[in-house]
């Protein structure tokens, strides 16, 4: 063998290497929520909280949001900032999206408009904080979309258990949103595996 598949074949092996070690050395964080004076512990948002000098490009992939049988589904979704959000219209009547604020900010407020079955609208979220997704031709209608500032976050299924993957090894601060309890913070450290985390949210 030449010298120079030789060269070829020990790059190769190295970054597989690093590559295959890149990959061991993430992990995921699960565990489960627990409510105190709430109804439920479904859909309550858990977050890797913002890392100091790391940003994330936004996904290629578009979240997707329906209206579906009078109601928006999801009801709760989270992003990462930056990420697009397509709202889709599957019911027989027009439906409308707007939001009054993005985090308590009221000069985020947009509205996208009505329109009807089979079609959609897209915007591009670079704010964070939580939107209320309302819509004004039927107003019992809402949702909430969850802007957080890492790609590494779950939503609660309906015991509370969350999980959340591909989190790179590090120490980091776990962070809560719901509809109805305070806000939660909880440190957190990721290595190779599972770490488990609980968190309990109040009223």
């Amino acid at each position: 063998m030449n010298s120079r598949k030789i060269a070829v074949k020990t790059l190769a092996a190295i970054s597989f290497a690093v590559i295959f070690a890149g990959s061991c050395r993430a992990g995921e964080v699960k565990g489960k929520v627990s409510v105190q004076g709430i109804k439920s512990p479904e859909n309550i948002a858990v977050y890797v909280e913002a890392i100091p000098g790391k940003k994330f490009d936004a996904p290629a992939d578009h979240a997707v949001i329906d209206q579906r049988k009078m109601s928006f589904s999801p009801h709760v979704t989270v992003v990462v900032q930056g990420a697009t959000v397509d709202f889709v219209n599957s019911d027989a009547v027009g439906h409308n999206v707007y939001w009054p604020s993005v985090g308590g900010n009221k000069k985020l407020t947009h509205n996208l408009g009505t329109w009807p079955k089979g079609e959609k609208k897209s915007f591009q979220f670079n704010d964070l904080g939580a939107a209320a997704l309302l819509c004004n031709v039927h107003p019992e209608m809402n949702a909430f979309l969850v802007v957080v500032p890492t790609p590494y976050f779950a939503v609660t299924d309906s015991d509370g258990a969350y999980d959340i993957k591909d989190v790179p090894a590090g120490a980091y601060t776990l962070k809560t949103w719901s509809e109805d309890g305070k806000v939660t913070t909880q440190p957190v450290t990721v290595a190779a595996g599972t770490a488990n985390a609980d968190l309990i949210v109040k009223k």
